[in-house]
């Protein structure tokens, strides 16, 4: 088993994410190799919350030209994690 820390990397802070946490929504930045199960335990024992639904999507990185050079931004990928009714994370 993974460490929970490292499976959760960061929450993602974006005006549409500040919407999504009304509806009991929270969206975070994970490990590439978690999958949902290893999320939801995480997401319950670091926040001491009831997790309801997990939902993983795989982010392809963007492509960047600077000056004469094409690069790549990195890959990544992110769960968007729905709580039970009436729970809450402080994200601040």
């Amino acid at each position: 088993m993974k460490e929970l820390t490292q499976i959760l990397i960061e929450p993602v802070i974006s005006e549409r994410t500040t919407y999504l946490n009304e509806i009991n929504k929270y969206v975070f930045v994970v490990q590439k190799n978690a999958n949902k199960i290893e999320v939801k335990h995480a997401v319950e024992k670091l926040f001491n919350v009831k997790v309801d639904k997990v939902n993983i999507v795989n982010v392809q990185g963007k492509r960047k030209r600077r000056r004469f050079k094409i690069g790549k931004r990195p890959d990544w990928k992110k769960a968007i994690i729905t709580l039970q009714e009436g729970q809450k994370i402080e994200l601040t």
